[in-house]
């Protein structure tokens, strides 16, 4: 933001190419952001489903509290899929200021 700021109103074409890169970036992280959230999501729906199987078919094996378990357990696969969708916009934006710093 402060290098659109410092380019002002006739930006040169540095500064076009660099922008078009920043927005480019953005638009990638965000794809592959919800990508990494789906396929994680996908993941913790199904070893949830498979945990939860045996109660299911045979309700008298749940002689323990499955309740307690099965939410701490979805709470570990929300922060999960979380951590999914963040680490590519961390690791581009990382990227992006060593690249900056680099052209300084």
């Amino acid at each position: 933001m402060t290098r659109m700021a410092l380019a002002g109103a006739s930006p040169t074409r540095r500064d076009r190419n660099e922008f078009y890169l920043m927005g480019a970036e953005k638009f990638a992280a965000f794809y592959e952001s919800w990508n990494a959230m789906l396929v994680e999501m996908l993941r913790a729906q199904l070893k949830l489903s498979l945990s939860a199987a045996p109660f299911f078919w045979l309700p008298w094996a749940a002689t323990t509290r499955p309740g307690r378990r099965a939410l701490a357990r979805s709470q570990q696969a929300a922060l999960g899929i979380l951590g999914k969708g963040v680490a590519p916009v961390r690791r581009r934006a990382v990227a992006n200021a060593r690249r900056l710093r680099r052209t300084r």
